[in-house]
């Protein structure tokens, strides 16, 4: 069993560490102040390449196996968190769901502006009253001659107000209920789509969180990813897509928060010395440093397993869970070793423990990987 990195995982790790290095770590409190991104930075990830990094290099992506792509991922949500889960949804959820279930058409429609970030995508599933139960979704897609007429709100929409393309799932057959849900693809400004209000968040403050509502809006048939009432089966196949990503998106932030402790540890006397002279305080970056491995040997396996083609479902909600869980652990402790600092603004760490919270709870909440594993368990 080989734990080192290719040279090839190391290669593209190592660039997006270096544009984080450059271009995140120092303006990463100023976009969670402004709740926003700058386009200008948007732009830039996509002449480098970032929105395309798992498209095939047939239509002008990066086609990287999925390994490099979070080694990649881990070094964006250490420098931003929240630049991070735009390009994860983007890349993991729009352009996988293009790429594995998109006729030829569709992707070569598509796929090449995804590529560029010419188009930003969205992910629209979650509704006000459905978040982890996916299959009690009410927005409707009514099939009228050639066209679908959605009507419906989704809710916790990432990239919303940045969009080209919105995927988005609907009752195509309401007698059906679960067994009726159909995904169609919507472009930015199609008539009677409405973009809410940016959500006020308590992290991840940058990324473009929305609500989209539709209203009679009117979708040409040829827009239907996939089969016709077979839209779980979409939203399901990229189940692991995203938990490995919120997985590497936890553990960067673990990382950065980890590094900012030690830091902190080192230059902060107290008593006449550093603190992290004290047991107290170097059993906790210990316990941090161990805590931080483990989540990113699961995140990384799990990738691995995808790579060969192997079973991973298990494997990805088991990363997805001890990482979300790690990332709240080492956030709260570096909020802890930074004593009164730590709850102030001007100190990262707070930034991190909020951007935290959220792991626990999107791409399906650690309550919901527990069932998925207790049923693998128990079957």
């Amino acid at each position: 069993m080989d734990f080192q990195l290719s040279e090839d995982n190391l290669m593209y790790r190592d660039a997006a560490r270096e544009f984080a290095q450059k271009r995140l770590f120092p303006q990463a409190s100023e976009f969670d102040e402004a709740a926003e991104i700058p386009k200008e930075l948007y732009d830039e990830l996509g002449k480098l390449g970032y929105f395309g990094m798992l498209i095939p290099e047939k239509y002008g992506g990066m086609g990287l196996d999925n390994l490099s792509y979070i080694c990649a991922m881990e070094e964006f949500a250490r420098g931003c968190a929240a630049l991070m889960i735009s390009l994860s949804v983007h890349n993991s959820l729009v352009g996988e769901a293009l790429i594995l279930h998109g006729t030829d058409g569709q992707k070569d429609k598509y796929l090449p502006r995804l590529a560029t970030g010419e188009i930003t995508g969205a992910y629209c599933l979650s509704e006000p009253g459905s978040g982890s139960d996916a299959g009690s979704l009410k927005a409707t897609a009514d099939f009228d001659k050639d066209s679908f007429i959605l009507n419906g709100t989704k809710s916790f929409v990432t990239n919303a107000g940045l969009a080209g393309l919105f995927l988005v799932f609907a009752l195509t057959d309401r007698s059906a209920g679960r067994k009726g849900v159909s995904c169609i693809l919507v472009e930015q400004g199609a008539k009677g789509m409405i973009i809410g209000a940016k959500e006020k968040k308590m992290g991840l403050k940058g990324s473009d969180t929305r609500e989209v509502s539709f209203d009679n809006c009117r979708i040409p048939s040829a827009n239907l990813l996939g089969e016709k009432d077979h839209g779980l089966r979409i939203a399901f196949s990229l189940l692991s897509n995203g938990r490995i990503g919120v997985g590497s998106q936890a553990v960067g932030i673990a990382q950065a928060a980890y590094e900012e402790a030690l830091k902190y540890s080192k230059i902060r006397e107290q008593f006449g010395q550093a603190i992290c002279n004290f047991q107290a305080i170097a059993f906790k970056l210990a316990e941090m440093a161990m805590r931080i491995d483990a989540a990113r040997l699961l995140v990384h396996r799990a990738a691995w397993l995808k790579d060969q083609n192997l079973p991973h479902s298990i494997e990805a909600s088991m990363a997805k869970l001890f990482a979300s869980e790690t990332a709240n652990w080492v956030c709260n402790e570096a909020v802890q070793i930074h004593g009164g600092y730590g709850y102030m603004k001007e100190y990262a760490v707070e930034r991190y423990f909020r951007d935290a919270r959220v792991t626990e709870i999107y791409e399906g909440t650690s309550e919901v990987q527990k069932m998925v594993i207790s049923r693998a368990i128990l079957k």
